[in-house]
């Protein structure tokens, strides 16, 4: 069985429901395909119209595609193993779908302490906000966000490559997670969790805390505009970012903010969801509903699809 382990994982996945799992094929493959949907349909909608040519709407697609590909990460194969009497990852397959969904995802949470510093400027500090927030300054930002997490990640696989699966070759989750791959090894991983411990303050805690403080002056600044109507529009452009906010480090804070394998991994399989497939299915939703320029460019798309079909019928 140690050999094989360096072959080929098992992943369990949803195999307790039994044949029921069959059942879970549909309403994950609509979600995933709304996700995905939604989220190109925003970042083409970013790129297209020159009203969203703006710095929160270029953070924004920058999440939309973070969405877009930590669900390809992990969803396809999710969806082909529920069909699949026995569900099984290359060695190699999981140690690259463990680095691009950890490296993605921690390029998510810096994006998202990225847009509180935007709106930190916006609303904080407007009239220096062209100077403060230029393109120079956005680019370099995001780029940070996309380079630091794929740098950081790389000694994080390769100590799992490294490890030695004594344990069996059996996966109990639907993905390669860290906690389950710990669990396998026979290794001293003591070392290792450390590592994550310290990884998930650098990336997850840090970008969090800078949310916070953004937002706290932010309500600082808000409850000091004298208008009812001009504390609620500052708010509203708020109101999106807070909501992922508080869906995504909820579910990755209870997630990976503990040594991995004082997890319960059958507990972390419902959780993971949220960040692999709930998530990106709701943040188009959640930017259409609660946005009004977004809600605006669709109205105009709309307008001119009704407007070219009617010319041309």
């Amino acid at each position: 069985m140690a050999n094989l382990s360096h072959t080929e994982f098992v992943l369990l996945g949803f195999s307790s429901f039994g044949e029921l799992q069959v059942l879970l094929y549909g309403p994950f493959l609509m979600l995933y395909l709304i996700a995905f949907l939604g989220n190109t349909l925003i970042i083409v909608m970013v790129i297209a119209d020159t009203h969203l040519h703006t710095p929160m709407y270029f953070f924004l697609g920058n999440f939309s595609l973070l969405e877009t590909l930590v669900t390809m990460t992990v969803v396809p194969r999710m969806l082909s193993n529920l069909l699949a009497s026995h569900a099984v990852i290359s060695f190699t397959g999981c140690m690259v779908q463990f680095y691009f969904y950890f490296s993605l995802g921690s390029t998510s949470f810096l994006i998202l302490s990225d847009m509180a510093l935007d709106r930190f400027v916006a609303i904080c500090h407007p009239l220096h906000y062209g100077t403060l927030m230029s393109w120079a300054m956005c680019v370099r930002l995001a780029g940070a966000a996309w380079a630091t997490p794929f740098l950081a990640m790389v000694p994080t696989v390769l100590s799992r490559a490294l490890l030695n699966y004594c344990h069996g070759n059996v996966i109990n989750h639907f993905f390669c997670d860290n906690a389950p791959l710990l669990q396998l090894s026979c290794s001293d991983t003591h070392p290792l969790e450390i590592w994550d411990f310290f990884m998930a303050l650098a990336f997850v805690l840090s970008s969090f805390l800078v949310t916070l403080i953004s937002y706290g002056y932010i309500v600082s600044t808000v409850l000091r505009i004298p208008s009812a109507s001009g504390r609620q529009k500052a708010f509203s452009t708020c109101g999106s970012h807070l909501t992922l906010v508080f869906i995504g480090y909820s579910s990755t804070i209870f997630l990976y903010i503990r040594p991995g394998k004082a997890h319960s991994v059958e507990v972390n399989k419902v959780v993971a969801l949220v960040t692999a497939i709930l998530t990106p299915f709701l943040n188009p939703f959640i930017f259409t509903f609660r946005n009004e320029a977004v809600k605006a460019v669709l109205r105009g798309q709309m307008q001119r699809l009704k407007g070219l079909h009617e010319a041309l019928s």
